[in-house]
């Protein structure tokens, strides 16, 4: 942000190039994307319609994506929330966010203004005219949500709203005096001015006009907001709270109607982010003398607590574990007073749990550095803990310990030469000095050093915890060896770290690395004037020796912080209870490894790194990435993936094996849990009372699939490596789309446009592209047709030898539509055999594959494979008469009449009119059309048949109108075919060995005869049905349908006589419908 506040910027979104707009059908919204009244208001009282000249079309734009993601989250989330959720929200997201997030409805802002309004006379009747009742207007705003605080709910349900009925009747019934007519017209009479919004706060003034008794008065209006919510209002009148008056309402409605006049600001808090100190000291001062008499008392009384170190609001600034418990100037009675303060929020039911829920389980922040490793099943019903809970645990803690007291007061304190029996636990064996202290405390005791201006102490008292550390890791290798043989035979291990560091509430791991990352930091006075220009540029480190007491000491307080920050992201740890404690996990982890990525590795910070590496792998049930973890430990995808890419130009075998070791996924693997491995997702826990659901599972299998295709990446051309990571691709990793994702991944990296294909690596995309295949074989899947053709194209890339075997393995891989439809269809096309440069050999393989392929589907699914088999074996007698045979033998069972009439379409295509005629009558035997399906979708097919026959000869046209007659009762239909079999002679297909007579067919005789008759009774029955429940309006269409039945009665030589008695009938029957009667005579006597 500028300074002075001299930027101001409109609310109308910067100009979209045409290569950003979108592609698409404009949307209704279009014409108003800011939400004006014709859209999403929707208008109130008929005002702000749309002012377009009857017949123009407006020129309509579809938002773009970015407004209308913000058009949602500012309806549906707090921006606390979206604040919490993302570390950095770019600006221009945020002044979308804080745009939309203003009321865009005016029926809204009519109901609030119209709570207290009585009305002088005629109020009432106006209300009345209207007669909306508040069902009728829609409900007020559902309770919990942000609509504005104090509203009165029996006002509300009583319909002591008038809505927007009322308000448009009180326009012309005497209820002027609504304060949203009111401020309609204010807002229409120019009133409002000096429209300012500051995120969530819209501010502006309001100038009621001078009348002959009164001056003009203008009133400064404040309107807050929340997620489409108006959340408080104050105006200069007197009007606060829910009760809108006129000039709230010309406020709220010259922003929802003109936005774009309106100047938008982000939070205020947000600017001051941005100021440095210069400027800060300027907005201050500018600020107290603009408002000097309303800011100046308030401003004094602020700097003289902040200056006073005893004032209440230095006292509760920073962290509990900061200010409180750890802070060394704490005097014992305030740190009393203040325990019993937060026993007190503790104890209260609405007091925020702790995140993460972690039981009583948990050791005790004053126990030592031994843990002991078993718990008993008593623990896995833990007490309720609050956010406060693990500081009140800590209230014993204190500075007076003079062995902490000597760590922190000089850099060469070491051990005495003649140690006592109690000393020697405080010490390692080189006499460097160790904090036997809960880890997270410790490091909590760090941070309160830091931030009480100690930074030397701070650092002193880190190396001894990483020391104590150190010798922890090296205590738990020594158990491993001895545990080492049963555990890789039991193949599972116990929980080893009750309480893991990354992602735990006082952040240690955070807390050491930023503690030696900043001794280390350079100061550099270009660095400071960059990143005032809002210029990312990552901080530069120097190495710098660790002050200790040791000569032989050589350390950096950077390795130290690459060492630390190793250590406790390796640690082996089980996943948290809650979604927001197991996302917190994740979210700690991608901080650390970001900081981590800052460090410029040089040679001693690889050395560091291959160390701790090795120290992980052989960490055993301790490190995350030990040989045997426990089911449920936190999977390490995403630091191993940081590890790899470190590690790798340095020392690949080891980058590997790590990558390798990491890749497993044990909660989705075998086990002896009772859940239902089909859904992994859903997988039910070996101990259900104490191991939650893992909420962040889709995020953590999406972690493996990164570090699978970066593995991938960096191994292509190395067979071995590439099977290798085959093999613990297939046997980890448990998601079918994450699979096909590696797969097109590989694919993609080894067809590159230019340069040659690696084949290794396409075969291996092929091998996961098959076992995708047999994983979403018998489940459902929206990407199985996707999946199948990439796997075609992905085979035909490798060569004619991998088109050849999935053909003759289809039954694993494949439906026998799939089959048949597109993998042989394919497989055989010209494009393929192009792109191959196939001889006739290879050829004539693929293509006796594809047959065989396709009789082998037509046998298992001929309903839906009968076609494609006719068509792939149309080029060999043998092989086609085969599938021939079956679509037959099938016919009788299950086939619809839709499917034979498709395959008789089909032979009589190929040339084989006859037995596309034997496959019309099987399919003539399956249909049955009402009286009133005179436009389903068969009748075309009915006409095909029965041209077919015709154009066979009078024998199986014969044979077909029984059929017909049985199946067809639409006496349109049955004419239609009647009047085609008469005009022209039958026998015209040209069949070899027979002869056309040449003569017109006559419908006194059979087989015509027959089919004359079924249209006539058809007519007659239709004619009754349609005449039960007629109206008026289908009396026209009723007489055009008796003239068509008169043209079929009249065919026979005494149809006239048939036609007049069925009128007769008509007239006695239907006799008290006398309209319509009448229309009969008029027509046909």
């Amino acid at each position: 942000m500028a300074e002075g506040g001299e930027r101001e910027e409109l609310l109308s979104p910067s100009p979209v190039s045409p290569a950003k707009r979108l592609c698409s059908w404009p949307s209704p919204q279009a014409h108003h994307p800011r939400g004006s009244p014709g859209t999403a208001s929707g208008g109130v009282g008929g005002v702000g319609g749309s002012c377009l000249a009857p017949g123009a079309r407006p020129h309509l734009q579809p938002e773009s994506l970015l407004d209308c993601a913000a058009k949602t989250v500012a309806e549906k989330w707090a921006y606390e929330r979206v604040e919490e959720r993302f570390e950095r929200i770019p600006e221009p997201v945020q002044r979308r966010i804080v745009y939309w997030s203003f009321p865009r409805n005016e029926r809204e802002i009519c109901m609030y203004s119209s709570f207290q309004y009585r009305g002088g006379p005629g109020a009432g009747a106006a209300g009345g005219a209207a007669g909306a009742s508040p069902a009728e207007e829609g409900p007020p705003p559902p309770p919990g949500s942000a609509a504005p605080t104090g509203s009165a709910p029996g006002a509300a349900a009583a319909g002591a709203s008038p809505g927007l009925g009322t308000a448009a009747g009180a326009a012309g019934g005497g209820g002027e005096g609504l304060p949203f007519r009111r401020g309609i017209r204010l807002l229409d009479s120019g009133s409002v001015e000096n429209v300012l919004q500051v995120g969530f706060h819209l501010s502006g003034t309001v100038t009621e006009a001078a009348t002959t008794s009164e001056p003009a008065v203008t009133y400064k209006v404040a309107i807050s907001f929340d997620r489409c919510k108006i959340t408080s209002v104050t105006c200069g009148c007197g009007n606060k709270d829910i009760f809108y008056c006129a000039h709230v309402v010309a406020l709220s409605l010259y922003r929802i109607r003109k936005p774009d006049q309106v100047k938008l600001r982000l939070p205020i808090s947000e600017t001051l982010f941005q100021m440095n100190r210069d400027q800060l000291q300027k907005f201050i001062q500018y600020l107290i003398t603009a408002h000097h008499t309303e800011v100046l008392p308030t401003a004094q009384k602020l700097a003289d607590e902040i200056l006073s170190s005893n004032s209440e609001i230095n006292q509760v600034n920073g962290a509990l574990w900061v200010c409180i418990i750890l802070n060394p100037h704490c005097k014992l009675e305030e740190k009393s007073c203040w325990l019993q303060q937060l026993q007190k929020w503790s104890d209260l039911d609405i007091c925020p749990l702790e995140d993460g829920n972690y039981g009583h389980e948990l050791p005790n922040i004053t126990n030592a550095l031994p843990q002991n490793a078993s718990h008993s099943p008593d623990s896995l019903s833990r007490p309720r803990r609050t956010v406060f809970t693990r500081a009140i645990e800590g209230r014993e803690l204190h500075w007076q310990d003079s062995h902490l007291q000597r760590i922190i007061s000089s850099d060469i304190y070491t051990a005495p030469a003649c140690q006592q029996e109690s000393e020697r636990l405080l010490f390692n064996s080189q006499g460097q000095p160790l904090w036997l202290e809960h880890v997270p405390t410790a490091c909590a005791r760090v941070d309160a050093l830091r931030s009480h201006g100690y930074p030397k102490e701070a650092l002193r008292l880190t190396v001894a915890i990483i020391n104590t550390l150190r010798l922890q890791q090296q205590r738990q290798l020594e158990i491993y060896k001895h545990q080492k043989k049963e555990l890789l035979q039991r193949g599972t291990t116990t929980i080893t770290n009750l309480e893991g560091w990354v992602g735990h509430p006082l952040d240690p791991i955070g807390c050491l690395f930023l503690t030696l990352t900043e001794a280390c930091r350079l100061n550099d006075d270009g660095y400071l004037e960059v990143s005032d220009m809002n210029e990312s540029r990552p901080p530069v480190y120097q190495h710098v020796p660790v002050a200790t007491g040791c000569p032989n000491s050589h350390e950096s307080y950077l390795s130290l912080a690459l060492e630390v920050a190793l250590m406790g992201m390796g640690q082996q740890r089980v996943m948290p209870e809650g979604l927001y404690a197991q996302d917190k996990v994740c979210r700690n982890e991608e901080q650390l490894l970001s900081r981590l990525q800052e460090l410029q590795l040089d040679d001693e910070l690889v050395q560091t790194l291959q160390k701790q590496c090795i120290l992980l792998l052989e960490g055993g049930p301790f490190s995350g990435l030990g040989e045997v973890i426990h089911r449920e430990s936190v999977p390490m995808h995403t630091f191993a993936k940081y590890l790899f890419s470190a590690l790798l130009p340095h020392d690949p075998d080891l980058s590997y094996k790590l990558a390798l070791r990491a890749m497993r996924l044990p909660v989705l693997e075998n086990s002896t849990s009772t859940g239902d491995s089909s859904h992994p997702h859903h997988m039910v826990s070996v101990v259900p009372s104490r191991y939650p659901r893992w909420f962040t599972l889709g995020h953590l299998e999406s972690q493996q699939c990164e570090l699978a295709s970066t593995m991938l990446t960096a191994a292509k051309g190395d067979t071995l490596r590439l099977r290798t990571i085959l093999e613990a691709i297939q046997k980890h990793i448990h998601s079918s789309s994450l699979i096909f994702k590696l797969a097109q991944d590989a694919f993609k990296i080894a067809t590159p446009t230019d340069s040659s294909t690696d084949s290794t690596l396409l075969n291996v995309a092929l091998e996961l592209g098959l076992q995708v295949m047999r994983m979403t074989l018998s489940t459902l899947n929206w990407r199985r047709r996707e999946m199948v053709r990439w796997l075609v194209t992905c085979a035909t890339e490798v060569g004619v030898r991998a088109l050849v075997s999935i053909l003759q393995s289809w039954y694993t891989l494949f439906t026998p539509t799939e089959a048949t439809s597109i993998v042989a269809a394919t497989a055989v096309s010209h494009t393929t055999i192009l792109r191959l440069s196939l001889d006739y050999p290879q050829r004539e393989e693929l293509a006796s594959c594809a047959r065989t392929l396709a009789l082998q589907c037509a046998m298992k699914d001929p309903q839906s494979c009968a076609l494609s088999a006719l068509t792939l074996c149309e080029k060999d007698h043998i092989a086609f008469e085969a599938a021939y045979q079956i679509a037959i033998d099938a016919a009788t069972g299950g086939m619809t009449h839709a499917q034979l009439f498709t395959i008789a379409r089909y032979m009589e295509l190929r040339g084989y009119p006859l037995r596309a005629f034997k496959l019309a009558s099987l399919a003539m035997s399956h249909l049955n059309l009402a009286y009133n399906q005179d436009t389903h979708p068969a009748i075309n097919d009915v006409l095909w048949a029965c041209a077919l026959s015709h154009s066979l000869g009078k024998n199986e046209l014969a044979a077909l109108i029984p059929l017909v007659v049985k199946s067809v009762h639409c006496a349109t239909v049955l004419s239609d075919i009647l009047r085609r079999c008469t005009v022209t002679a039958p026998g015209l297909a040209g069949i070899p060995g027979r002869r056309s007579s040449g003569k017109l067919m006559s419908t006194d005789k059979a087989p015509l005869r027959q089919l004359l008759d079924a249209t006539i009774n058809a007519y007659i029955n239709t004619t009754h049905s349609r005449l039960t429940h007629i109206s008026p309006r289908h009396y026209g269409e009723f007489i055009e349908f008796l003239s068509k039945a008169r043209e079929t009665f009249l065919l026979p030589q005494d149809g006239h006589l048939q036609f007049a008695q069925f009128i007769d009938n008509l007239k006695q029957i239907y006799k008290g419908k006398k309209k319509l009667m009448l229309l009969v005579r008029e027509r046909f006597g």
